[in-house]
């Protein structure tokens, strides 16, 4: 029986998961959000130490303010990419061959590297003007270290791009189990740095991204190589696919610039308050960006690349189904998460940070400020899914009046 049982199980799964388009969503979800799970475990592992070398002091929020920009700059530019590549990537590996699908993606991670380049020499050249904006209460020996972490953190922009890119490529060929537990690599490489460098400080923190980013993308570029796709990056020029895509990049970006713009906009605003406020505010997001991330990136995953296919095909009857029943299924699961989470706010973050240098005050402030976060999974869960609906038909320009009208809602509040 023991030895049938796994057996039993599997075939199981197989059935749940293969048939209907649904339920081969559901599936990949399941697998990216159990990947995405184990992630943030390793992350939590990893803010547990964070928490208890640096607490909420001068230190953590100078490595939070140099990672803001670099950030901004790899969902506005890499994520973009991707939103902008995938549906026709999936459209000409349909209609033309694996063979142009391959010449598109070779093309586009050519001119990806030469954007991502540029970006980060703008992002260190501008540093000493916008640095002193986004973190005006800061003190010039903290706004100096901030400096530093950001030119140690820069690299970080191009190792995220191309990941970002290569794993778009392989979740649409349902490679979707190691590109969602990948990302592990970079919490426990960074948990070593900070065990290990006791005088590094916040670069600690730095160093652990940068390796972690490179222990990535290794794993990501040897699993393409190993399924026969090249991941040189090679021009073959302004031909109507790679056209098509740069159409779709335009309004993305603009999009997404809008849509991060409101996170930049909330740590200026907590950098202006008292000393470790960027540090608490970073805290209070913490537990509820794990639902939001396990529910989002399996869907996202899924998703693009499954309604991409049924867009290929015309399959219209299949998008309006699926659409409306995993909006449905969305708010019947986070709404009662959210009740959850607020109810027991103070206990989660107490449980969780509330040692070393994190002290009881600071939990009573982390804990108000995750309420705040809390209201929003519903909708912010189910906005990203109709985000992407929307990258999947190739209406990206929807999403610069959403994201205009989030950022101006943001400002106002």
């Amino acid at each position: 029986m023991k030895i049938l049982l796994p057996q039993n199980l599997l075939t199981f799964w197989k059935k749940l998961t293969s048939g209907s388009t649904n339920r081969k969503i559901f599936g990949a979800a399941m697998i990216v959000g159990m990947g995405t799970l184990f992630v943030k475990v390793a992350a939590m592992f990893k803010e547990l130490v964070v928490a208890w070398k640096f607490g909420t002091g001068d230190a953590l929020d100078a490595f939070l303010i140099a990672l803001l920009v670099p950030s901004f700059m790899i969902n506005v530019i890499a994520g973009s990419l991707k939103a902008a590549l995938i549906p026709t990537y999936m459209q000409v590996r349909e209609k033309q061959g694996r063979k142009a699908a391959e010449n598109l993606f070779c093309g586009v991670t050519f001119a990806s590297i030469g954007l991502l380049t540029i970006t980060t020499a703008l992002i260190l050249f501008l540093a000493p003007l916008y640095l002193p904006l986004i973190a005006a209460g800061f003190s010039q020996e903290k706004l100096d270290l901030t400096f530093r972490l950001t030119c140690a953190i820069s690299p970080l922009i191009l190792l995220s791009g191309i990941q970002i890119i290569w794993g778009g490529v392989l979740n649409a060929g349902e490679r979707f189990a190691l590109v969602a537990i990948s990302p592990i690599l970079t919490p426990m490489i960074t948990i070593i740095f900070l065990l290990r460098s006791e005088t590094w400080g916040s670069f600690s923190l730095a160093a652990g991204l940068i390796c972690g980013g490179i222990a990535e993308m290794t794993i990501l570029g040897v699993v393409l190589k190993r399924q026969g796709i090249s991941i040189l990056p090679k021009w073959y020029g302004l031909n109507p696919e790679f056209i098509q895509v740069a159409t779709q990049y335009a309004p993305t970006v603009a999009a997404s610039f809008l849509m991060c713009s409101a996170i930049i906009i909330d740590q200026s605003m907590a950098a202006i308050l008292a000393p470790g406020s960027v540090a608490a505010l970073s805290y209070g997001n913490r537990v509820v960006s794990l639902p939001i991330l396990l529910i989002t990136t399996g869907l996202n995953a899924a998703v693009v690349p499954y309604f991409s296919k049924m867009i290929a095909t015309k399959d219209w009857t299949g998008v309006n189904h699926t659409l409306k029943y995993y909006l449905r299924l969305i708010f019947l699961t986070t709404v009662p998460l959210t009740a959850i989470v607020i109810v027991f706010s103070e206990l989660i973050v107490s449980i969780l940070f509330q040692r070393g240098s994190f002290t009881a005050s600071d939990t009573e402030v982390v804990a108000n400020i995750q309420n705040f976060y809390a209201l929003q999974i519903p909708f912010y869960v189910s906005a990203l899914f109709i985000v992407d609906i929307i990258v999947s038909l190739r209406k990206n320009y929807i999403l610069i009046w959403g994201s205009g009208l989030n950022l101006i809602a943001n400002i106002c509040r």
